[in-house]
């Protein structure tokens, strides 16, 4: 996997230099790249894993680079008509917002692509980069989810020639834990996992990140309320630090079960062994609590 993911780096980096990635155009509009993933790994020649479908827009008159690049963004989330590609971003990933500053786009995506991580990740951040690059008015690329980078990330900010994926390996180890998911009696309920760790992964970020996804068992969801975030997650010896975000609270609907949701976070992390207790800050600050929750005395499995 990391020869194929270098490949198309590289290809990338040619394509910028022979002009070959710029949208083709004519007198009645453009047309433009969309990278996807090809659907068949191994069944392709030079193992280049992201492949690009043309996507014709008409002349619309003055359409501005911002609304432009929206359209660009919006025609990728919906993913590929081509069969033999499949799309990057998972499935319902909305685009939020997306703004210009200077030949800076920052694109604001939904609660839905916090599942990603690892190889995962780096494909997705990489198709929005070189579908957004294309357009001669911007040249690095953010990408935000509800407003808040990905703390998990080694980088933020990405153009068509830097973003290499020799950093993301495949998987590189994994690690027993059990989360605590709502069963349909609306019950904390344990689910023993086995979670892939890639290289730069934590085995407390691969906890938070696999709570935040969605479950395959439909009698199993998580306890976390949509627009649940988490700015950090970090092990100090044997406790376990989650700062949360106050600015999410707007966006997790009316009245949520924030004690249920925090307990089941902490005691699906108290699941690793590393892991003695827990501590939550709010805004990288201890505090007294977290919408209504408590949150200032740590949580142990003794609790």
């Amino acid at each position: 996997m990391k020869k194929r993911l270098i490949a198309v780096a590289v290809c990338a980096v040619l394509l910028a230099a022979l002009g070959l990635g710029r949208p083709y155009v004519s007198e009645r509009g453009r047309t433009y790249d969309l990278y996807f993933r090809e659907a068949d790994l191994e069944a392709v020649p030079g193992a280049d894993a992201l492949r690009a479908e043309k996507l014709y827009i008409g002349d619309e008159g003055d359409l501005g680079a911002r609304q432009l690049a929206e359209q660009l963004v919006t025609a990728l989330l919906a993913g590929p008509t081509d069969p033999t590609l499949t799309g990057v971003v998972p499935a319902e990933t909305e685009l939020l917002s997306l703004e210009l500053n200077g030949a800076v786009a920052t694109v604001d995506l939904s609660s839905r692509y916090r599942l990603l991580s690892g190889v995962a990740l780096s494909l997705a951040d990489y198709a929005i980069t070189l579908t957004l690059t294309q357009l001669p008015e911007i040249s690095v690329v953010n990408i935000t989810v509800r407003g808040q980078q990905l703390a998990y990330r080694d980088r933020q900010n990405f153009t068509a020639g830097d973003v290499l994926f020799s950093t993301n390996e495949d998987v590189i180890s994994s690690v027993a834990a059990t989360l605590y998911l709502l069963d349909e009696d609306g019950r904390l309920a344990p689910r023993e996992m086995t979670l892939d760790l890639y290289e730069g992964d934590t085995q407390v970020g691969a906890v938070v990140r696999a709570l935040l996804a969605a479950t395959e068992d439909e009698q199993l969801r998580s306890p976390l309320p949509e627009g649940f975030q988490v700015t950090s997650v970090r092990l100090d010896e044997d406790t376990c630090y989650v700062d949360l975000p106050t600015a999410a609270l707007p966006g997790m609907g009316e009245e949520p079960d924030m004690t249920r949701a925090l307990r089941a976070l902490a005691d699906s992390l108290l699941s690793l062994r590393a892991v003695a207790e827990v501590r939550y800050l709010v805004d990288g600050e201890y505090a007294a609590l977290y919408g209504a929750a408590p949150v200032m005395e740590p949580y142990t499995a003794a609790d």
